[in-house]
Formats: structure tokens, sequence, C-alpha cells
């Protein structure tokens, strides 16, 4: 039990996935504008990195046991797939939160962060469980980057910024900034 929560703590704050690992940098610019919107792109990336999670592992055990060389293009496909019935269910059951994420949804398809997390729970050779837990440290390591970036975002709207630094400037800084902070805590715990 005590691997699944270095699993979980790992993937969420050592090797956060955008903030360490510099994966899913697209919604984490584009989506951090306020912390709502955030916490709802948090929780579909949670959803669909849930799915990869089972998708990737049923995968790897039972499909492609004996060709390898289709892992990728096989990943691609699922999460694509995955990433319409998420954007379906929003718009079905919440327009308004997708009208919020505008395009940021559907990008998740080619989100470097669902892609690589699918990779790298094959290299590592979770099963399951693990594959689980890692999905659901990977996405509130991805909310929880979303979510700081918005705060901070939200708070430099009062703040007197330099004409230099307004819009992408200052948000290039505060990212810099999340970043070497999570980068502090690399070498704690490994997974």
């Amino acid at each position: 039990m005590s691997d699944l929560f270095w699993i979980l703590i790992s993937a969420m704050v050592v090797n956060n996935f955008t903030l360490a690992l510099f994966l899913g940098l697209c919604p984490f610019m584009g989506v951090s504008g306020r912390v709502a919107t955030a916490l709802r792109m948090g929780g579909a990336n949670i959803f669909v990195l849930v799915l990869t999670a089972i998708a990737a592992w049923f995968l790897n055990r039972f499909i492609l046991v004996d060709a390898p060389y289709l892992r990728i293009i096989s990943f691609i496909v699922v999460i694509a797939s995955l990433v319409q019935l998420v954007e379906m269910v929003v718009k079905k059951f919440s327009p308004t939160l997708f009208r919020e994420l505008g395009i940021f949804l559907p990008l998740m398809t080619t989100n470097c962060a669902i892609l690589g997390f699918a990779i790298f729970q094959t290299n590592r050779g979770y099963g399951l469980v693990q594959g689980l837990f890692f999905a659901i440290g990977a996405g509130l390591g991805l909310t929880l980057a979303l979510v700081l970036m918005a705060s901070i975002r939200e708070q430099t709207e009062l703040a007197i910024v330099p004409n230099l630094a307004r819009g992408l400037g200052v948000v290039l800084i505060i990212a810099g900034t999340l970043s070497l902070a999570f980068m502090g805590f690399a070498g704690l715990f490994t997974s």
C-alpha cells in the first residue's frame, strides 16, 4: 500500500507533468485564467487520465503483447476517442463549461501529458492498480498546476505590472517560478 501512496505523491508533486516534466503546457497556459475553469479542466484531465490508464493497461496486457511497435498509434487512437467522449459529455451536461474550455477541451487529444502518461505507465511496467494511482496522481498534479497558475494570474490582475511584462510575459514569469519551486522536490521520491 505504501508503494501506491508514493506513486501517487511522486506523480502529483515530484514528477509533476506540467511543472517538472513540461508536458501539457497548452492547457496550462490557455485555461489557467480563472480558478473555476482550471478546476474543471483538471477534472476533465483526471477523468481522461484514469480512462487512459485502464485502456493502456488493457492494450498492453491483451492486445499489443506481440506488437509493441503499434503501441504509440494505439494510444493515440484510444486517447482521441476518450477525449471525444469527454467532449460530448461536457457539451451535453454543462454547455457553459464547454464554452469556457473552448478549443482546449478537444486539444486534450493532442495533449502530450496524456500520451506521455500512457508511455510512462507502459515503460514503468505498472499494473492496473498502480496505473490508476499513477493516473490520479498525474491528474491531481495537472490540476494543482492549473489552479496555482490561475490563482496567481487572478491576483496579478489587481497588481501593478510593468507594461513590458503584461500579458504573456507575466504568465511565463509565473510559470517559470512555479516550475523552479516544483523542481526543488526532485529526487525526494522515485517511482
